[in-house]
């Protein structure tokens, strides 16, 4: 048997389930973020300063995806968010049936605003929709300027670029508008935001971007 038909139906089931949990989250009026990264990039430490930065705001839900373990779920409950953790056992992104089966799972009338903390991959996570209202990549300054050179379609397809750890940059070669440039050319749409989760550095924008997100997908339900 040919193996794209294949892989077509698998993307075709996923965007399925993909569009019930849209329409959950939507009745729910929840705005979900799918946020992607590299393996310690920051993800878990720009969900948990976002936590902070919107307390007694907006409440904070989070999906945590891993290949094993907890630990970041522990991080992210120990802040005070309602979490479920999603252990995939070797697969390298989240589909659409594990985080279904994770919403079933989480307290949905006192959620706001939903984080989706994907598989550390730059490859094959932006491939599934999970049902979000946005997604954004996470690059961090130690990772290199060279990550959207090597990883374009996941810098393409995103709605947000976020570059972390920006309190490392006088240690570190990493050139800025070279980075920038590549990101340009291949998504000049999506909001770009600097920031040090250690500093606190640049989060200001950041949260303002998803204050309008959230009050986007509400006057949208």
């Amino acid at each position: 048997m040919p193996t794209i038909p294949v892989v077509r139906d698998i993307l075709s089931a996923n965007e399925r389930l993909g569009e019930e949990n849209r329409k959950l989250l939507e009745r729910y009026h929840i705005c979900a973020v799918n946020v992607m990264a590299s393996p310690g990039a920051g993800k878990t430490s720009l969900i948990l300063r976002t936590v902070a930065a919107l307390k007694g705001r907006l409440r904070v839900g989070v999906i945590e995806g891993d290949i094993a373990s907890r630990v970041d779920a522990d991080r992210v409950a120990a802040a005070g968010a309602p979490v479920v953790q999603i252990n995939t056992g070797g697969t390298c992104h989240l589909d659409a049936p594990m985080v279904g089966a994770a919403l079933e799972q989480l307290p949905l009338a006192e959620i706001d605003l939903l984080f989706i903390e994907n598989v550390g991959n730059l490859i094959c996570p932006v491939e599934f929709g999970l049902g979000e209202a946005a997604r954004i990549v996470v690059s961090s300054i130690p990772e290199g300027d060279d990550k959207p050179y090597k990883y374009p379609g996941i810098f393409a397809a995103v709605d947000a670029i976020v570059l972390n750890k920006a309190d490392l940059a006088p240690y570190v070669a990493f050139d800025r508008p070279a980075f920038w440039q590549l990101v340009g050319g291949l998504n000049p749409t999506a909001p770009r935001f600097e920031v040090s989760c250690t500093t606190g550095e640049g989060l200001a924008p950041w949260i303002g971007w998803l204050d309008d997100l959230v009050a986007r997908v509400r006057g949208a339900a």
